[in-house]
């Protein structure tokens, strides 16, 4: 046991000679940025680039026109029509659908395009602290069944 004592320790001291031989790391001198001249020091990213913009812009618009807001996810048809009548008294016109959407069960009700603005954010809070059941999604338009 003294003789493996003894073989770690000059190892040890092996080790410590080897690492200080080394030479110490310098740190690199590093150029800074402003000095670099051109259309180097303007750095941006392909998503901020003016053909970029515009097509998102217009990816979104797009996006918009064909997806609609959707309310509901209850289980009973009674709290799908109470639902209903409290969004047509906010003057909120709404579209009855068919018992399941994609990837979601339950009664559900499409808003209206020209409606959706009036079903900001606060109404939907508002609406959700009423109805512990509420769920919102926006999701295309187009592929849904109806009720009619």
């Amino acid at each position: 046991m003294r003789w493996l004592f003894l073989l770690l320790l000059v190892l040890n001291v092996f080790y410590y000679v080897w690492h200080q031989q080394e030479a110490p790391l310098r740190a690199k001198d590093v150029t800074p940025l402003s000095l670099y001249k051109g259309s180097q020091q303007d750095i941006r990213l392909l998503s901020e680039t003016p053909d970029a913009a515009a097509a998102r812009d217009k990816g979104k618009s797009a996006q918009a026109d064909n997806s609609c807001l959707y309310l509901g996810g209850f289980a009973r048809q009674e709290t799908a029509r109470t639902l209903e009548q409290r969004l047509t008294a906010l003057d909120i016109k709404v579209q009855q659908l068919s018992v399941s959407l994609p990837d979601s069960v339950g009664y559900w009700m499409r808003v209206a395009p020209e409606s959706r603005r009036l079903a900001d954010d606060s109404v939907l809070q508002n609406l959700a602290k009423e109805f512990n059941e509420l769920k919102h999604k926006i999701m295309p338009c187009e592929g849904v069944a109806t009720a009619e």
